[in-house]
Protein backbone atom coordinates (compact mmCIF):
# COMPACT_ATOMS: atom_id res chain seq x y z
CA UNK A 1 0.00 0.00 0.00
CA UNK A 2 1.24 3.48 -0.81
CA UNK A 3 0.34 6.71 0.93
CA UNK A 4 0.89 9.80 -1.18
CA UNK A 5 2.54 12.63 0.82
CA UNK A 6 3.02 16.32 0.11
CA UNK A 7 5.80 17.75 2.29
CA UNK A 8 5.49 21.53 2.69
CA UNK A 9 7.93 21.58 5.57
CA UNK A 10 11.68 21.35 5.71
CA UNK A 11 11.68 17.91 7.34
CA UNK A 12 12.18 14.42 5.97
CA UNK A 13 9.29 12.06 5.27
CA UNK A 14 8.01 9.81 8.05
CA UNK A 15 9.91 6.54 8.30
CA UNK A 16 9.82 3.36 10.32
CA UNK A 17 12.74 3.40 12.79
CA UNK A 18 12.95 -0.37 13.33
CA UNK A 19 11.84 -3.41 11.28
CA UNK A 20 9.08 -4.22 13.80
CA UNK A 21 7.75 -0.68 14.20
CA UNK A 22 4.03 -0.18 13.49
CA UNK A 23 4.17 3.61 13.60
CA UNK A 24 6.21 6.38 12.06
CA UNK A 25 7.31 9.48 13.93
CA UNK A 26 5.77 12.84 13.11
CA UNK A 27 7.95 15.90 13.62
CA UNK A 28 7.14 19.50 14.56
CA UNK A 29 7.39 21.90 11.63
CA UNK A 30 7.90 25.21 13.42
CA UNK A 31 9.36 28.60 12.49
CA UNK A 32 10.38 29.15 16.10
CA UNK A 33 10.26 27.09 19.32
CA UNK A 34 7.02 26.92 21.31
CA UNK A 35 6.91 26.78 25.11
CA UNK A 36 4.04 24.62 26.31
CA UNK A 37 3.16 25.55 29.90
CA UNK A 38 1.58 23.01 32.28
CA UNK A 39 -2.01 22.20 31.23
CA UNK A 40 -1.60 24.26 28.04
CA UNK A 41 -2.51 22.85 24.61
CA UNK A 42 -0.93 23.64 21.24
CA UNK A 43 -1.78 22.56 17.69
CA UNK A 44 1.60 21.56 16.25
CA UNK A 45 1.96 21.59 12.45
CA UNK A 46 3.95 18.85 10.71
CA UNK A 47 4.10 20.28 7.17
CA UNK A 48 2.71 16.97 5.87
CA UNK A 49 -0.42 16.41 3.80
CA UNK A 50 -1.44 12.80 3.09
CA UNK A 51 -3.66 10.95 0.67
CA UNK A 52 -4.72 7.94 2.69
CA UNK A 53 -6.30 5.08 0.71
CA UNK A 54 -10.02 4.47 1.15
CA UNK A 55 -10.62 1.78 3.77
CA UNK A 56 -7.73 3.05 5.90
CA UNK A 57 -7.32 5.68 8.59
CA UNK A 58 -4.23 7.21 10.11
CA UNK A 59 -4.19 7.16 13.91
CA UNK A 60 -2.09 9.81 15.62
CA UNK A 61 -0.73 8.52 18.92
CA UNK A 62 1.41 9.96 21.68
CA UNK A 63 5.05 9.06 22.18
CA UNK A 64 5.67 7.11 25.37
CA UNK A 65 9.01 8.82 26.09
CA UNK A 66 7.43 12.29 25.99
CA UNK A 67 4.62 11.09 28.26
CA UNK A 68 6.73 9.46 30.96
CA UNK A 69 9.63 11.93 30.93
CA UNK A 70 7.77 15.22 30.42
CA UNK A 71 4.01 14.64 30.82
CA UNK A 72 3.42 15.49 27.14
CA UNK A 73 0.35 13.79 25.69
CA UNK A 74 -2.28 14.19 23.00
CA UNK A 75 -5.21 16.30 24.14
CA UNK A 76 -7.64 14.10 22.21
CA UNK A 77 -6.14 10.75 23.23
CA UNK A 78 -5.78 9.36 19.72
CA UNK A 79 -6.33 11.52 16.67
CA UNK A 80 -7.95 10.16 13.52
CA UNK A 81 -7.19 11.22 9.97
CA UNK A 82 -9.84 10.01 7.54
CA UNK A 83 -9.09 8.98 3.96
CA UNK A 84 -10.97 11.97 2.53
CA UNK A 85 -9.07 14.61 4.58
CA UNK A 86 -6.55 16.61 2.55
CA UNK A 87 -5.45 19.27 5.06
CA UNK A 88 -2.17 19.45 6.94
CA UNK A 89 -1.55 16.80 9.56
CA UNK A 90 -1.40 18.61 12.91
CA UNK A 91 -0.99 17.22 16.41
CA UNK A 92 -2.81 18.56 19.49
CA UNK A 93 -0.24 18.33 22.29
CA UNK A 94 -1.01 18.99 25.95
CA UNK A 95 1.44 19.42 28.79
CA UNK A 96 0.21 17.32 31.72
CA UNK A 97 3.54 17.76 33.48
CA UNK A 98 4.53 20.26 36.13
CA UNK A 99 7.23 22.09 34.14
CA UNK A 100 7.12 24.11 30.89
CA UNK A 101 8.13 22.06 27.85
CA UNK A 102 9.87 23.43 24.76
CA UNK A 103 8.87 22.11 21.33
CA UNK A 104 11.50 22.78 18.68
CA UNK A 105 11.51 22.44 14.90
CA UNK A 106 12.20 18.82 14.01
CA UNK A 107 11.24 17.36 17.40
CA UNK A 108 9.48 14.01 17.17
CA UNK A 109 6.09 14.80 18.70
CA UNK A 110 3.79 11.87 17.88
CA UNK A 111 3.45 8.61 16.01
CA UNK A 112 1.23 7.83 13.04
CA UNK A 113 -0.14 4.31 12.50
CA UNK A 114 -2.16 3.39 9.42
CA UNK A 115 -5.03 1.02 10.14
CA UNK A 116 -7.44 -0.82 7.88
CA UNK A 117 -11.10 -0.63 8.84
CA UNK A 118 -14.45 -1.87 7.62
CA UNK A 119 -17.65 0.11 7.43
CA UNK A 120 -20.58 -1.54 9.14
CA UNK A 121 -24.33 -1.20 8.98
CA UNK A 122 -26.24 -0.36 12.13
CA UNK A 123 -29.48 -2.20 12.82
CA UNK A 124 -32.05 -0.67 15.14
CA UNK A 125 -33.52 -3.32 17.49
CA UNK A 126 -35.72 -3.28 20.59
CA UNK A 127 -33.27 -5.25 22.76
CA UNK A 128 -29.83 -6.88 22.66
CA UNK A 129 -28.92 -10.55 23.05
CA UNK A 130 -27.91 -11.60 26.58
CA UNK A 131 -24.31 -12.48 27.52
CA UNK A 132 -22.72 -13.77 30.71
CA UNK A 133 -21.23 -10.32 31.36
CA UNK A 134 -24.44 -8.46 30.62
CA UNK A 135 -24.42 -4.79 31.65
CA UNK A 136 -21.48 -5.13 34.06
CA UNK A 137 -18.67 -2.73 33.27
CA UNK A 138 -16.45 0.02 34.68
CA UNK A 139 -14.28 -2.13 36.92
CA UNK A 140 -16.68 -4.99 37.62
CA UNK A 141 -13.84 -7.54 37.37
CA UNK A 142 -11.74 -5.78 40.01
CA UNK A 143 -8.19 -4.47 39.87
Amino acid sequence: MNVRIVNKGSLRLPEYKTPGASGVDLMANLNEPVILKPLERYLVPTGLFAEIPEGYEAQIRGRSGLAINNGISLANGIGTIDSDYRGEIKVILINLGTEPFEIKHGDRIAQMVLCKYEKIDFELVEELNDTERGKNGFGHTGL
